[in-house]
């Protein structure tokens, strides 16, 4: 058995009906991009089975990109569930052979509420797709299934437009990304589009500081008190002069300094890299990256340091 030629099949036969989809971004398309977006309610999807498996992940891609949906099981929607629809909502009904029996009999509801009804279904001539306010065609040459039972090219091509439509209308009402991190403030991207610098810095006691006339033996006790492997160093009006970090340090031991005598400044390092307050983190973290440095002192507009944020801060906070 050629495992590796049977799932080339599948992917094969997918790939085409997807590309194929192409020919479907019509008039139809745009009504129901129209329709979706003149929704004042949310967006409720149904289908059943396989397709009921779409449609939840269909909603949750529409909630998620600043279109409110949810899903509703059709088979339970006439034993109650319609009661979650209201005339301010927009149904989209997905059926590969648009006589679902459940979907069916939810028609007349529908109608009574004068609620917009979004087909996507595999046969245009079918009850579901001609009860539509408009019906995007999702006809398939074949399943990728050697039998032709199993719902796959079919189910692929619903999701893949059901992203057409969620993307179409993101883009149609100026979903920004800061937009998008409010509505997934948990775990890693939360973190990245939402956390800023200003909460995990090391600020007021935690913020190593040392004039650029002291000696590099007091400038080493601060380093070491703070425990962030270097020191903002800064000048008679207090502004920022450098920093003097663990790689300052083996240098100025391989280069036998006096420790109890040399002043700070001729060791410190200058021009160092710097970060305003109220940066999102995965900034800061681009910037270390970038310049290949583990912290960077945040300077208020006099450019007076006022807190650091260090490589293991970000790596707690888990914006990696």
């Amino acid at each position: 058995m050629n495992f590796c030629k049977l799932g080339l099949a599948v992917i094969e036969t997918e790939a085409q009906a997807v590309f194929e989809l192409t020919q479907r971004i019509d008039q139809h398309f745009e009504k129901a991009c129209e329709l979706l977006l003149a929704c004042k309610g949310r967006i409720v999807v149904s289908g059943m089975g396989k397709s009921g498996h779409i449609g939840n992940k269909i909603a949750s891609t529409f909630s998620s990109t600043g279109s409110p949906a949810f899903f509703m099981h059709p088979g339970e929607a006439s034993h109650g569930d319609l009661g979650m629809i209201t005339r301010q909502d927009t149904v989209l009904a997905i059926s590969n052979s648009g006589n679902t029996h459940e979907l069916l009999i939810l028609l007349p509801l529908l109608k009574r509420l004068e609620v917009p009804l979004i087909t996507l279904t595999g046969n245009p001539e079918s009850t579901l797709a001609k009860a539509a306010d408009v019906n995007i065609d999702l006809s398939i040459r074949q399943e990728a299934c050697p039998l032709g039972l199993a719902p796959t090219t079919s189910t692929t091509v619903a999701l893949v437009m059901g992203d057409a439509l969620a993307i179409a209308l993101l883009q149609a009402r100026g979903f920004s990304a800061e937009d998008f991190a409010l509505s997934h403030p948990g775990g890693i991207l939360g973190k990245r589009l939402l956390l800023r610098i200003d909460e995990i810095c090391h600020q007021g006691d935690e913020l190593p500081l040392v004039n650029e006339h002291v000696t590099i033996r007091e400038a080493l006790l601060e380093v070491t008190a703070k425990k962030l492997g270097m020191t903002c160093v800064i000048d008679a009006h207090g502004c920022l002069a450098g920093i003097y970090t663990d790689g300052d340090v083996r240098r100025t031991l391989t280069q036998q300094f006096d420790i109890d005598t040399t002043p700070l400044k001729d060791v410190m390092t200058r021009n160092c890299r710097t970060i305003e307050r109220g940066v999102l983190a995965a900034e800061a973290l681009a910037l270390m990256q970038k310049y290949r440095i583990t912290s960077l002192v945040i300077v208020d507009e006099a450019k007076r340091p006022s807190a650091v944020i260090h490589l293991h801060d970000l790596l707690r906070a888990g914006v990696f």
